[in-house]
């Protein structure tokens, strides 16, 4: 006769006080590693809620301690944009970085190309010199150069004398994608020349769309560094108004509204939105050519 259990039998091994310590330290490691995170981001990111939140104030509340704006002031942008020149700074922002970028992929992916595949007498001197380039600060070469730009070439008031180089390559652009290029295989190249590519074909047909994630890295680098540049602006274009960009004209503009401080951030987050989502959009590209720069020396 079949005896029935009223407990059903436990097939599952009891659990040893060692794997009970193993996974309460498991669980603390997740708690404060995530901790962490949540603690960095908030760092990063209340600094610019901050700015928002400013931008979205009156011009009474933006002077007081309040942190929420009590009525969202959305007109403050639409002042900012009315405010003379400011368009103007955008495009001639947009100029100077996009084009400069441009420029700048365009000469430094043969160059680095060279650096990385050909073998020819003298390839490490150059090499060196282009990292001794990426050591000398731009600050030791201004007079010279302002003298060479304004006073020969007149063209002092412009941002000519800032795009034009670009067009000859730079040396922190030629040697990130020197280490980029390093990490493409030969046989590939070899594969294109039996097949009859010469080496400026083999460089559009096969290097380029290898390389793109390092190509959008220099291009992010580039176009941060143009969009966010001060110091050139005030050098050359300082004089003429027209030719100011948003960086330096945005000096000007909380110098005219020192006490309009919704006004000021308002202006601040118009001209730091376009970098942020360039980069929320091709952050992935950007980490991922950045990454592989270092796999090969």
């Amino acid at each position: 006769m079949t005896q029935v259990l009223d407990k059903p039998v436990s097939l599952k091994a009891p659990v040893s006080p060692a794997e009970r310590t193993a996974r309460r330290r498991a669980v603390l490691q997740w708690i404060a590693v995530h901790s962490l995170g949540v603690a960095a981001a908030l760092f990063f990111a209340l600094p610019f809620v901050f700015v928002f939140l400013t931008s979205l104030m009156s011009d009474s509340q933006a002077l007081s301690r309040d942190l929420i704006p009590h009525t969202w002031e959305w007109s403050n942008y639409r002042q900012v944009f009315d405010t003379p020149g400011f368009l103007t700074w955008w495009k001639n922002t947009l100029i100077y970085a996009g084009l400069g970028t441009v420029l700048t992929v365009a000469s430094s992916v043969p160059v680095a190309y060279a650096l990385a595949k050909f073998r020819f007498r003298g390839r490490n001197l150059s090499l060196m010199l282009v990292i001794s380039m990426m050591m000398l600060p731009p600050q030791v070469v201004i007079i010279p150069m302002y003298l060479f730009w304004a006073k020969q070439l007149d063209l002092s008031g412009t941002l000519w004398p800032l795009i034009i180089p670009m067009a000859f390559g730079d040396a922190f652009s030629v040697f990130l994608l020197r280490q980029f290029l390093m990490t493409i295989p030969n046989e590939y190249l070899d594969a294109a020349r039996v097949d009859g590519c010469g080496e400026l074909r083999t460089l559009v047909r096969v290097v380029l769309p290898m390389a793109r994630p390092g190509i959008a890295a220099v291009a992010l680098f580039q176009f941060f560094y143009a969009w966010n540049d001060y110091f050139g602006p005030q050098i050359y274009a300082s004089e003429n108004p027209g030719a100011w960009t948003l960086s330096y004209g945005l000096e000007s503009f909380k110098g005219a509204h020192h006490t309009d401080w919704n006004l000021t951030m308002a202006a601040t987050v118009l001209v730091m939105a376009p970098v942020i989502l360039v980069f929320f959009f091709a952050q992935k590209a950007f980490v991922e050519g950045v990454t592989l720069t270092g796999v090969k020396g």
